[in-house]
């Protein structure tokens, strides 16, 4: 397995969303860079969309809503827990970025009056808009492509390259053949999502996640053991999709006039999506009320064929197959909803690289965007704004620094060690996916709400036996088996930093999302602050500190 070397003036870590945008921004900004991409996928394909949307939840229209009526919105679905700056911004600049995707194609559905036709889904005002495009996710790396911009497929990151106290590339894995790759750069940007693989789903199947299930905590390990601070890690997300499947459906439905109803009929939301109803839905089934449905057959057929529409074409086409295979018509029957797996998340949730309104991380050259970064609830508007955001600091920032990038040989040398090690076969027996299995399983046993400080503990004590396990029994027998030992390293890691925040916020915040049943009450006197997790110097050990929240705008 051979080592690779390249150069690059900038580096981004991941070709989703957020990565795409930030690569076309750049290249707008100076069209002479060096950009590279590392992705993990096939990056015509690739990120949380992976093929298209159905709509931008958060865009500020004038005269419909303000950037002031968002970040008002968002404190309270936050319950505080957010720093105004970045979201506002991205409020701000969503209607630009609206009209930048128009004059590329993208298709937003207007009203007869000419419109943008918008939806409610947050606490006040209407600030999702509704697009219909399938091709979303191919349109922007053609665009990536057109600026030329050298794209790796099937490379992993592993490890940031640190000289300096300041971010000098990173270190990637090809999750096929095993051989890596290490590239210098002035500036890196990391785009490489959140957790989806963090509990397992209600149907058991490793992959079978809401989220992308590639995206296994890649970028929250690399920047922590590059220094870098995170917060929200003791927020763990949680939706209530369509059963077996854990596709959404409830924006695209209830907006449109479908409701959810218990088993006994009873509607727990309608007319809107909103927080409060994600809440009565999981009180619901606690109380044994489950399966929850959404019912669409009261509603007239037209209606019924535009939700269709948008379903079977746009975000996630293997629903036509599903429902048809089951032999559910709209018409006719309810779907079923159950909740699905755990994850760690910024775009739905709000976990990842703490930053501020110009994406920059805690480490010097290091700048974040998309679920990767902790921008609460940010969604897709909010991978494309600080994609942009981050291109902007990160060209800047490359223009400003010193040609001569140097290369740590050594951290080099430990990871092709470590790679290695893992590859050697010799007395091992496990396989990587078992050991996956029960790693998720006891994740949801003791790291996820309802919290206390037994079941916390008792997780921290279970990871050092994983991670025996994980360096010492576990077999490899190819390159795509030894990438996964690689992310499931990841997914213990970003579990031990859960379960330090979650120990540390002695408190219970966001319903289902952080509930200690040892501190069943919300306390704003001493616990409205970021709890940041960050390594020890010298050390891999998770250390916990706080920051108090930044309220730009109060």
């Amino acid at each position: 397995m051979e080592t690779r070397y390249i150069n690059s003036d900038l580096l981004i870590i991941g070709g989703g969303s957020a990565g795409c945008m930030a690569a076309i921004r750049a290249h707008e900004l100076n069209p002479d860079l060096k950009i590279t991409i590392f992705e993990k996928g096939d990056f015509k394909y690739s990120g949380s969309i992976t093929r298209g949307m159905d709509a931008l939840n958060v865009v500020s229209i004038p005269g419909l809503t303000t950037p002031e009526l968002y970040v008002e919105s968002m404190i309270k679905e936050c319950q505080g827990i957010i720093d105004t700056s970045p979201s506002y911004l991205m409020a701000k600049r969503s209607y630009d970025l609206l009209k930048k995707l128009e004059k590329w194609g993208v298709y937003f559905i207007h009203e007869k009056d000419g419109s943008y036709r918008t939806l409610k889904i947050h606490t006040q005002g209407s600030f999702l808009t509704a697009m219909e495009e399938p091709d979303l996710k191919t349109m922007l790396a053609q665009k990536v492509e057109q600026a030329g911009v050298k794209v790796f497929n099937r490379i992993m990151g592993l490890e940031l390259l640190k000289e300096d106290k300041q971010v000098n590339g990173a270190v990637g894995i090809h999750t096929r053949t095993g051989h890596l790759i290490v590239c210098k750069a002035k500036a890196v940007i990391m785009t490489a999502g959140g957790l989806a693989r963090f509990t397992l789903p209600n149907s058991g199947y490793l992959y079978g996640t809401f989220d992308y299930p590639g995206n296994s905590g890649d970028g929250y390990t690399m920047a922590f053991k590059a220094g870098a601070c995170l917060t929200g890690m003791e927020h763990t997300e949680r939706g209530v999709l369509i059963k077996d499947v854990n596709i959404p459906l409830l924006a695209v439905s209830i907006t449109r006039g479908g409701k959810v109803l218990d088993a006994l009929d009873s509607v727990i939301m309608e007319e809107g999506c909103s927080i409060y109803g994600y809440e009565g839905m999981v009180l619901a089934m606690e109380k044994g009320l489950s399966p929850l449905k959404i019912r669409l057959s009261h509603l007239p057929n037209e209606k019924i064929e535009e939700i269709e529409q948008i379903l079977f074409t746009t975000e996630r086409p293997i629903q036509k197959r599903f429902f048809k295979n089951r032999g559910i018509d709209f018409r006719k029957q309810d779907i079923e909803l159950w909740t699905t797996e755990h994850q760690l998340c910024g775009g739905h949730g709000m976990s990842g690289l703490y930053i501020n309104e110009k994406a920059e991380s805690t480490v010097s050259g290091l700048y974040a965007a998309g679920d990767v970064a902790a921008v609460p609830k940010q969604h897709l508007t909010g991978a494309f704004v600080f994609g942009e955001v981050a291109a902007e600091q990160a060209v800047e920032f490359v223009k400003n620094r010193d040609k001569k990038i140097g290369l740590n040989s050594n951290q080099v040398n430990r990871i092709e060690k470590k790679r290695n090690g893992y590859f050697d076969s010799s007395g091992k027996e496990i396989l990587v996916h078992e050991l996956e299995y029960k790693v998720r399983r006891v994740i949801g046993d003791y790291v996820v709400s309802p919290k206390n400080v037994y079941k916390l503990e008792r997780w921290l004590e279970s990871s050092k036996t994983f991670k025996k396990e994980l360096s010492q029994q576990v077999l490899a027998r190819n390159g795509h088996e030894l990438s996964r030992i690689f992310e499931l390293e990841n997914i213990i890691l970003c579990a031990d930093m859960s379960a330090k925040a979650g120990l540390a916020r002695t408190e219970s915040r966001w319903g289902r999302s952080h509930a200690r049943v040892d501190f069943p009450e919300r306390d704003d006197v001493n616990w409205l602050k970021h709890v940041l997790v960050q390594k020890e110097d010298n050390s891999s050990k998770a250390i916990v500190s706080y920051r108090p929240i930044l309220n730009q705008l109060k």
